[in-house]
């Protein structure tokens, strides 16, 4: 049960560094690579990035930097392929649970969450239907649809951590514990880096400087 939830002091921005213990996940299974790539690499070479870095980092992929959210326990790995906007300027990411194959997303919107809403929002990626929700400390345990999340929800706006029913309710309960504003190496290893900048046209030599800007294949007389 979620006693209280702990949250950092809020920095412009930030996410988290991977936790890759034991995450190969399932032969041929190109999420479970790519995460335990990324977290070795992570591990590797941590980078630490100033506040005004991770701000343009969640600007570039459309996120409210506010609303950038991360959690971390042993069974969880991040799957940083997945990281972007959700909405208007929402956050989501989607995290590998236990090499399983089994995923778990983390999501946050504007928005709120009360005893007389809970029951009319979707759960998880579920479109239609009811919730049924439980009061679990701070946050509300919902289910409904095949799935099941912990929505805490926070000063004007909500973060969810949601998975099919196969995935144990205490994983959620756990990463629900371990949600939190991320610290500057967290948001490195989260946000993906922004694409260079587009190079300059390369001029062409044989275009008049006049006209439509067409090359000139005229030829002489006689061909």
């Amino acid at each position: 049960m979620i006693r209280h939830v702990r949250v950092l002091p809020p920095l412009l921005l930030a996410p988290l560094l991977l936790t890759a213990c034991g995450t190969e996940g399932p032969a041929g299974d190109p999420v479970a690579a790519a995460a335990s790539a990324e977290a070795a690499s992570a591990a590797a070479e941590e980078v630490f990035l100033t506040p005004n870095e991770l701000r343009n980092r969640a600007e570039a992929l459309g996120i409210a930097p506010e609303l950038v959210y991360v959690t971390r326990t042993s069974d969880l790995t991040l799957a940083r392929q997945s990281v972007g906007v959700l909405g208007d300027d929402g956050f989501s990411a989607t995290y590998l649970v236990d090499g399983s194959g089994a995923l778990l997303r983390l999501s946050v919107e504007r928005g709120s969450m009360t005893e007389g809403t809970c029951r009319s929002l979707p759960v998880g990626d579920d479109t239609g239907g009811r919730a049924v929700c439980e009061r679990d400390g701070e946050a509300w345990y919902r289910t409904g649809g095949g799935q099941h999340e912990y929505a805490l929800p926070k000063n004007g706006h909500v973060v969810r951590l949601s998975a099919e029913d196969d995935v144990p309710r205490e994983v959620l309960d756990r990463a629900a514990e371990a949600v939190h504003r991320p610290d500057a190496a967290e948001a490195a290893a989260t946000l993906p880096s922004p694409r260079p900048a587009a190079t300059a046209p390369v001029e062409r030599g044989d275009l008049p400087p006049f006209g439509d800007g067409a090359p000139d294949n005229s030829v002489d007389m006689g061909g």
